[in-house]
């Protein structure tokens, strides 16, 4: 099956090489990215005409990290080898649960293949940016996202910590290792959620959250428990809403998540 797959991907490659053929000699690689992550740090980095693609997702604003507009300049794929291939990348980025039977397929049809993981941190995700930088041969736009990055990341001082519970998509909570919690510290919060044992994704009960209320209280899902009413009668909570595209990835995401945060933090003062 795998051989049919490989002859079909090689087919409908050979179909359009003469279209592609067309871009001539130049220095970057072309790209096609299949992680929402990597696509928004690419949008901002690479010319216009280097990325050949972006992933369906960052066109999905349930699933995006960058703006649904911006993504809709760019073509799409949904991750297949033949889509792919059609557009004859030098490279493809995607993340780490990219299936190895695909990683292989590109391999094996002398497509380059670059994967990376979840940033935990601020400096994970710059180092990242500086690390797409390096394959699409965009070193300088790389760098100067980094700076933006960086200085927009940097932590506030001289301020007592707001408590504060970031309520996740599905009641959950993020751990102390997500790269959101590194934001919300940096943005002056402390963890309620954590204070009280609660880790990586383990789920926040409208009983626990009534119990046990923080000062501030980020809402990023829409179950039922995070609209109930009983939650805005409780003295002393703020609510506010925390968009869910900024929950995830890193890169020009940090920029806005921080922003927001700042600008919650600051309401709290």
């Amino acid at each position: 099956m795998r051989s049919v797959a490989l002859l079909a991907a090689l087919t409908l490659a050979g179909c359009t090489a003469g279209a592609v053929s067309q871009r001539g000699d130049r220095e970057e690689p072309t790209i096609v990215s299949l992680n929402p992550c990597t696509d928004a740090v690419l949008a901002e980095i690479a010319a216009p005409d280097q990325l050949l693609a972006i992933s369906h997702y960052s066109q999905d604003p349930s699933a995006t990290s960058m703006e649904v507009e911006r993504a809709r300049a760019f073509a799409t794929t949904g991750g297949t080898v033949e889509e792919v291939l059609a557009l004859d990348p030098d490279v493809v980025i995607a993340g780490n649960f990219l299936p190895p039977a695909t990683q292989a397929a590109f391999e094996d049809l002398g497509v380059k293949v670059e994967t990376f993981g979840i940033a935990s941190s601020v400096e994970e995700s710059v180092a990242q940016v500086r690390r797409l930088g390096a394959i699409a041969g965009k070193h300088d736009g790389a760098e100067r996202l980094a700076r933006r990055i960086e200085a927009a990341a940097r932590p506030v001082s001289g301020k007592k910590p707001v408590s504060a519970v970031l309520w996740q998509p599905g009641g959950i909570v993020p751990g102390e290792g997500a790269l959101v919690s590194d934001l919300l510290r940096r943005a002056g919060f402390s963890s309620h959620s954590a204070k009280h044992g609660l880790s990586q994704a383990d789920y926040l009960s409208l009983e626990q959250m009534l119990a046990s209320p923080p000062e501030v209280l980020l809402v990023s899902g829409a179950e039922r428990s995070q609209r109930h009413p009983a939650l805005k009668e409780m003295p002393g909570l703020r609510i506010e809403r925390f968009d869910p595209s900024l929950l995830y990835c890193g890169g020009p995401t940090i920029i806005r998540a921080m922003e927001r945060l700042e600008t919650i933090a600051g309401q709290a003062a």
